[in-house]
């Protein structure tokens, strides 16, 4: 009661609140994340050992269980998988939700710090993402006209140049990125052509040649050099800077005379054996994956790298194009556009069943009031709460919509029936709220009852259903505060004069002329007023017949229900009975037939060919 009486004697206060909860949902809405559904996988992190020339079996008992061994004793692992393959080791973490991915990262790599691995293995790489897991966008780096044929081989290798040395880096800089996976085209590659017989007359072996090119192509520190206040440092650079410098190099010496590589080999510029060919149109090109971090949002990654595409736009080389091919947060941005549309369709047509029974414009005005102010401020509370945009928490609002309006209904109703009795507007706002509160507020806590529970389910059913009960939990909670506050402080009216008691007298309390501007005020308030009559008349007009319909439909039933409220009520066995064997139809013989499924099946309008040739 003393809220009610606070809201309908202080409306300027509920109004500025009103207000200030609409900014910042406003504000709240343009910084929550936009995802396709609540994050249902665990956090990973992977950890990638590279072993050139090693076999699947040799990598996986070398390389593979060690490190496996080694990091499953971590805090907040949930599982170890591992995948080896020729030359390269992947072991993935997955932890559990809540987990600090930062300090697990530390822990990780404290572990492999540790670890005494083979000398020939490279240093372990800590992936922030699944490697099994889909890009979040696939670009296609190219020519915008075709190659003549005896230039593809070398333009194609200069577009995989530009790729790894400028895409590339570019791309993983973008916040949210993890990697940025290259494929396609001529990847650079200095090959030596060993002759065998001339390594047998020479006496050397290939480990030998291999060794001595390894030990002459490194720059090395050469200490430092003092002469007097001064000192220099001293390196020492040997690295190749051509094929002729290397072709030069020398390996071995016999008699006093040196052999070159040159003697025993072949070295060329050519290319890595293709393992992947990627074509846009019918033209080769370069194909570049982005893989976003396990935490990043998709959305947001696709627009910075779109962002970044654009300012990279400039630097491209002549006659080439970036084209994207594949991106995940198209599908995700329509169908969260789709669901709001949805949403925004269902709150009208609320608002339009609303006034064709309520039949006044005023009345429907304020009661539509709780559906925007409600979802405003559940906004503000999904901020807070780090909830995203997605399918669950914007069906939840969806659903929550044809709910938000019945409380300020129940409200609305009872202060017009008061002041139907004959009561002034303030006092039917007060008594009318008042004797409807406590009803008001237990429908809503056993709808709130029936969605809040969810929150504490566990499991992947729980990451999937907690954004939705916690967005209708927070609408329906609004929307109760919001008709005990809001609608009867908006049905109460406009404030009467103040009024000075003195003794038995009562006075009218001089006020001074209004001033420019109060003048300009009311006239804001009187050409709000004009517009809302014109309005309202407008909807009178366009919608009256909706409105006879509706009345039709109502009359009708109005006059049927008696009638059978009377039969249903004389024939108590045969009712329950039915109701029964209803239900006992449904459970026992439709129920089994509906298919289970934890999320329907999307299509996202495309699909992929996976054709598998024979082996050879």
């Amino acid at each position: 009661m003393q809220l009610i009486d606070f809201a309908i004697r202080r409306r300027v206060t509920v109004i500025m609140c009103t207000v200030a909860i609409a900014l910042f949902g406003l504000v709240s809405l343009s910084r929550l994340n936009l995802n396709l559904l609540p994050d249902l996988s665990y956090p990973t992190l992977t950890i990638r050992t590279e072993l050139p020339g090693a076999a699947p079996l040799e990598l996986e008992t070398l390389v593979t269980r060690p490190v496996e061994e080694a990091v499953s004793i971590i805090r907040n692992v949930r599982q170890v998988r591992s995948v080896s393959r020729a030359g390269q080791s992947d072991v993935t973490l997955e932890f559990l939700w809540g987990t600090d991915m930062d300090l697990a990262g530390i822990d990780v790599r404290e572990k492999l710090d540790l670890l005494q691995l083979p000398l020939e293995a490279k240093r372990p790489l800590l992936l922030r993402f699944d490697p099994s897991s889909e890009p979040v966008m696939r670009l296609a780096f190219l020519d915008k006209q075709d190659a003549p044929q005896e230039e593809t081989i070398d333009r194609l290798k200069a577009l995989r140049r530009f790729a790894d040395d400028r895409l590339k880096p570019d791309l993983e800089a973008v916040e949210g990125s993890a990697a940025v996976k290259v494929s396609g085209g001529y990847e650079d590659e200095v090959q030596v052509f060993v002759d065998q017989q001339k390594l047998a007359q020479l006496g050397l072996s290939i480990d030998a040649v291999t060794r001595r090119i390894r030990a002459e192509n490194v720059n090395l520190s050469g200490g430092r050099l003092e002469q007097g206040t001064q000192r220099f440092l001293v390196r020492t650079l040997n690295e190749f800077q051509s094929i002729e410098q290397m072709a030069n190099a020398i390996i071995a010496t016999r008699d006093g005379r040196p052999v070159y590589l040159r003697d025993v080999a072949t070295v060329s510029s050519g290319y890595k054996d293709r393992e992947a060919i990627t074509r846009v149109d019918g033209r080769e090109a370069i194909e570049l994956a982005v893989y976003k971090e396990g935490d990043a949002n998709t959305v947001q990654l696709a627009a910075g790298v779109k962002q970044r595409l654009d300012a990279l736009g400039k630097t491209l080389p002549d006659g080439t194009e970036v084209r994207t091919v594949y991106d995940q947060s198209t599908f995700i941005a329509a169908a969260i556009g789709e669901v709001k549309s949805a949403a925004l369709i269902g709150g009208l047509l609320a608002i339009l069943v609303l006034y064709a029974f309520l039949r006044d414009a005023r009345a429907t005005l304020i009661s539509s009031i709780a559906i925007p102010v409600s979802v405003l401020g559940t906004f503000v509370l999904m901020y807070a709460f780090d909830l995203s945009l997605n399918i669950m928490s914007l069906g939840g609002i969806a659903l929550a919509v044809g709910m938000l309006v019945d409380n300020a209904v129940v409200v609305l109703e009872s202060i017009v029936r008061k002041q139907e009795h004959g009561m002034e507007r303030r006092e039917a706002a007060r008594k009318g709220t008042a004797e409807v509160a406590m009803a008001v507020t237990a429908a809503t806590l056993t709808s709130v009852a029936v969605f809040f529970p969810m929150v504490f389910i566990t499991g992947v059913a729980g990451q999937l259903f907690r954004d939705q009960s916690l967005t209708v939990t927070f609408a329906l909670s609004f929307s109760l505060v919001v008709a005990l506050t809001l609608v009867p402080m908006l049905a109460a009216g406009r404030v009467a004069r103040r009024h000075e008691v003195e003794g038995d007298a009562t006075v009218t309390a001089q006020s001074r002329p209004p001033g420019r501007f109060d003048r300009a005020l009311a006239a804001v308030a009187g050409a709000i007023r004009r517009v809302g009559r014109w309005i309202a008349s407008g909807m009178r007009l366009l919608l009256s017949p909706l409105v006879a319909v509706t009345q039709a439909l109502n009359a009708w039933a109005e006059s049927r229900y008696p009638g059978a409220i009377r039969w249903a009520l004389a024939r108590p066995g045969l009712t329950i009975g039915s109701a029964v064997v209803l239900f006992a139809f449904t459970v026992g013989v439709i129920a089994p037939r509906l298919g289970t499924e934890l999320i329907p099946q999307m299509s996202q309008g495309e699909f992929n060919v996976d054709l598998r040739l024979p082996p050879g």
